[in-house]
């Protein structure tokens, strides 16, 4: 399973990258409303960290079909790794339509799926990716995981190329999750990913050891 950083934070992305860990970036426009200077020059920016290649998403902000059309072609030209996120809805789905058929093919995200059939849709339309959002699913009490496990079941009997992406996710426990439900990929906000690191028992490991050494060796290491 692959990891997207959930994050328009440059310095964040920057990090996780050094990690050697991500294979790509999920932005929403809250994300980017939370940072800095222009939009544009901050997808850009993003893009540019990225290599030009991992694939970035950038959300529209039109409600209509026509105008999240002509807004998705304006940002797919700031980069060629962008990948436009479409909301779901009946006017989502005509534009994902548009764009996935049209010449210059622009890829999309459907974003906000939380049932199979919303996501069959998506898929049907030409999603290259669709974004169940499996911590909200959780907050009014339903199974976000089990819905990425259906998913996952349903697009596998049916040779679905679409790429599923466990999104909001809260906690690690959710990652271990998605990734035993085979979700392609999981995209994952910093904090979190921190998170994934840590284990009490690795940092005792570590101090035991230092510990020893420190009681048995006065050379220098190495």
């Amino acid at each position: 399973m692959q990891i997207y950083l959930d994050s328009a934070n440059p310095g964040e992305i920057e990090e996780a990258l050094s990690w050697g860990v991500i294979s790509g970036v999920t932005t929403n426009p809250s994300l980017i409303a939370n940072e800095t200077g222009g939009s544009a020059s901050l997808v850009q920016r993003i893009c540019k960290i990225l290599g030009g290649k991992k694939p970035v998403s950038v959300e529209v902000l039109s409600t209509a079909a026509e105008d999240m059309v002509k807004e998705a072609r304006r940002i797919a030209l700031l980069a060629p790794n962008i990948v436009i996120k479409i909301p779901m809805g009946v006017e989502g789905l005509k534009a994902v339509y548009q764009l996935s058929q049209g010449v210059e093919r622009v890829k999309c995200n459907v974003t906000l799926i939380f049932s199979v059939n919303q996501a069959i849709l998506a898929a049907r339309a030409g999603a290259a990716f669709v974004s169940p959002f499996i911590g909200r699913l959780d907050d009014i009490g339903w199974d976000g995981v089990g819905l990425v496990r259906e998913m996952v079941d349903v697009f596998t009997k049916h040779n679905t190329d679409t790429a599923i992406i466990a999104a909001s996710i809260r906690h690690p426990r959710h990652i271990h999750e998605v990734a035993m439900a085979g979700a392609h990929i999981a995209t994952v906000p910093f904090s979190v990913l921190k998170q994934m690191i840590s284990h009490p028992l690795t940092d005792l490991g570590v101090e035991r050891f230092l510990r020893d050494w420190a009681k048995t060796r006065t050379d220098e290491v190495f």
